[in-house]
């Protein structure tokens, strides 16, 4: 890794609460951060590695807030029943899939859509892991995966009842042993989080034991919620209350917290969420794909929920997903709500929450890491911060990433990658064990 690199000649984005949009700066990092921005004639000097990011823009990676790396071998799976509900696709694909992965397989479902999140500029991602007959030792195969490309990744193994209460205790143990170990090494590539699955298929039981843990250890929780209309009727058949109110009561909401999708809230609902300070991460792809609604962000960002972006595994694309989001909820209300609302969860939220978890993320400033992604973008139109978001969302993301940086670390330039992964190797032995995964599906 070069010690010090200057990147120049390009538009300087910073992000942050307070987005600045400079010309004729440049950037300057050392030794994995980010030393000075300043007008490009004051530094001059010998450095590294020099960008000349001539006609792009440069902005922080991209933070990508839920998602599923091993739903990687379901690409071009074409052997489950065709489903007509969300509970359907849950038992016809993902718990038949998630069933036959190994710890092999969980490496190389998540070493492909790292390669590709380089490619996209996405440089933090937040997972959420599900292979309940290779549950030990399987956070530390993708933890391989994330530090054998260079980005940043919270993981977290998706604790759940529907397999057995030997599974169960598996997956408390295997989360509770990979958070002691990121306590330990605490480092800011590899964190972790208490992973669950959702308040439908996790007993009470289980529920209080994983919140007791967590609360030792001192880490939040990752836990679908009322994604579908199933598992409020489930929560309320079963337990006499709303899934955020059950969630609540167990302990499990919280700043350090994120609660996926919340697709089906209630006003009441989304003040608990408020008064916990639980993070919620709208995954509108995913959503849109399973046919399980659309989540309000615009009712939730007014009832002052943090609201952040994923991909649910739909994609590592945030530009791509971010258009989605401001698609369906001018579909869902009218198209003059939701635009900052949707901006903003990809712009600012999504590193206030990666916040949470790492050090110093998603902002271009002094003494923050250099996670960068450099971007093909000239604009045929005047762009400073008041109307960066409508640039981004209409003319940047239609353009090519060129250079991705994480921690200092160049790992894709001039769309070349830099890593030291022989991207055709792994995608051969990706396809020889998705080949036998698929034979056992």
């Amino acid at each position: 890794m070069a010690k010090s690199i200057l990147i120049k000649n390009g538009i300087i984005a910073t992000l942050g609460e307070k987005n600045r949009v400079l010309y004729g700066h440049a950037l300057l990092i050392e030794d994995g951060l980010i030393k000075k921005i300043a007008p490009q004639k004051s530094l001059r000097g010998k450095y590294s590695k020099v960008i000349d990011a001539a006609g792009k823009l440069v902005m922080p990676g991209f933070i990508n807030a839920h998602m599923h790396f091993y739903s990687t071998f379901a690409r071009g799976l074409g052997k489950a029943d065709p489903s007509k509900n969300f509970v359907e696709i849950l038992n016809n694909l993902w718990w038949r899939l998630d069933k036959k992965l190994t710890n092999d397989d969980s490496y190389y479902s998540a070493v492909i859509p790292l390669i590709n999140a380089v490619r996209k500029g996405t440089t933090t991602i937040i997972d959420h892991h599900a292979s309940p007959f290779a549950i030990t030792g399987s956070l530390a195969a993708i933890e391989k995966a994330v530090r054998g490309t260079g980005l940043r990744a919270s993981l977290a193994y998706e604790v759940s009842d529907r397999d057995g209460k030997e599974k169960a205790k598996e997956g408390l143990d295997e989360n509770s042993a990979f958070i002691a170990a990121c306590n330990a090494r605490d480092d800011n590539q590899v964190k972790a989080l208490f992973g669950l699955h959702a308040s439908f298929t996790i007993g009470d039981e289980t529920l209080e034991e994983a919140a007791y843990r967590g609360h030792k250890m001192g880490v939040g929780f990752h836990i679908h919620t009322a994604e579908s209309t199933s598992d409020q009727l489930h929560c309320e058949s079963h337990h006499k209350m709303r899934v955020v109110e059950r969630l609540r009561d167990f302990g499990i909401l919280g700043r350090k917290s994120i609660a996926a999708h919340c697709v089906h809230v209630s006003e009441k609902e989304v003040e608990i969420l408020k008064e916990t300070g639980t993070a919620v991460v709208h995954n509108p792809q995913s959503n849109a794909n399973n046919a399980v609604g659309i989540a309000d962000i615009t009712a939730l960002t007014d009832g002052g929920v943090l609201v952040g972006l994923g991909t649910d595994a739909m994609t590592v694309n945030m530009l791509e997903e971010v258009r989605c989001g401001l698609w369906l909820q001018h579909l869902k209300r009218d198209p003059a709500c939701g635009f900052m609302e949707t901006a903003n969860a990809l712009l600012v939220n999504n590193a206030r929450i990666a916040n949470r978890y790492f050090k110093d993320v998603g902002e271009l400033k002094a003494g923050f890491a250099a996670d960068l992604a450099i971007i093909d973008y000239i604009p045929p139109t005047p762009m400073d911060a008041s109307n960066f978001a409508g640039h981004l969302i209409f003319g940047v993301s239609q353009s090519a990433v060129d250079t991705t940086i994480c921690g200092g670390r160049v790992l894709m330039e001039g769309k070349k990658l830099k890593l030291d992964i022989d991207e055709e190797e792994v995608s051969r032995k990706s396809c020889e064990l998705a080949r036998k995964l698929w034979a056992r599906f």
